[in-house]
């Protein structure tokens, strides 16, 4: 391990186990389904520890990026995992292809939404977003055993807006889309969803014309933003 990403792990460990709640911790560790043990530390004060641990350190290599996730994910309590999530977002710019096995171990190790999530549409998807010829790693994914490689390659897109490649998208979609698994249903939902901000025809159409090849779960997510910018309310919550 680098000497920055020992001494990163060193200060983020110090300030979290500092703030150690088991009492906030179990609702926690219930809401993830008892996946994983917690520490008890909410998203707000975590962040304000992790900046805290950064604060005085060099802005660190990839290298060092690639260590501290490993360092991270080989940590019990789940706020470990969300530091490096966290630090990956922040940093994502500084990420190649070079930094793909590690994302790709991260995703289908404590694997959960709450991680994978992040890592596909601000990790992975910056990534890919920079480097097309990464398709080819999504199109692997997307028909692999893993299920949550496969969500990432349907969401990795997600952030993109304009940049968007429908033929992509909706090739994905249709590639899972037969696939009961809630979480990829979910994924193609939100996949067709973000790209209504930006093509709303072109989703609307795509969904008609898969009606029967779709998912209820899939059609409604997707047509979500859609449909409410039939009605006069605000927008709702992902």
């Amino acid at each position: 391990m680098s000497e920055w990403s020992d001494e990163a792990v060193g200060r983020i460990a110090e300030r979290f186990e500092a703030a150690r709640d088991p009492e906030a911790a179990a609702p926690m560790a219930a809401y993830m389904k008892h996946h994983f043990a917690f520490l008890g530390i909410a998203t707000k004060p975590r962040e304000v520890l992790l900046r805290d641990a950064f604060a005085p350190m060099a802005l660190p290599t990839e290298g060092d990026l690639i260590d501290l996730t490993s360092a991270l994910w080989d940590r019990d309590e789940r706020e470990y995992q969300y530091a490096a999530c966290g630090t990956l977002r922040r940093h994502q710019r500084l990420l190649t292809p070079a930094f793909v096995p590690t994302a790709e171990h991260a995703i289908s190790t404590r694997s959960w939404w709450d991680t994978v999530d992040t890592l596909a549409l601000h990790v992975v998807g910056s990534i890919v977003h920079r480097h097309r010829d990464l398709e080819s790693v999504m199109a692997e994914w997307l028909v692999g055993d893993d299920l949550w490689l496969a969500r990432t390659s349907i969401l990795h897109q997600g952030r993109w807006k304009a940049d968007t490649d429908p033929d992509v998208l909706f090739a994905a979609c249709l590639a899972r889309a037969a696939d009961t698994e809630f979480f990829l249903r979910k994924a193609i939902g939100w996949a067709l969803r973000d790209y209504s901000y930006v093509d709303p025809m072109a989703v609307e159409r795509f969904v008609r014309d898969h009606d029967a090849e779709l998912s209820g779960l899939s059609k409604r997510e997707a047509m979500k933003a859609i449909e409410r910018g039939r009605q006069p309310s605000g927008p709702a919550p992902r």
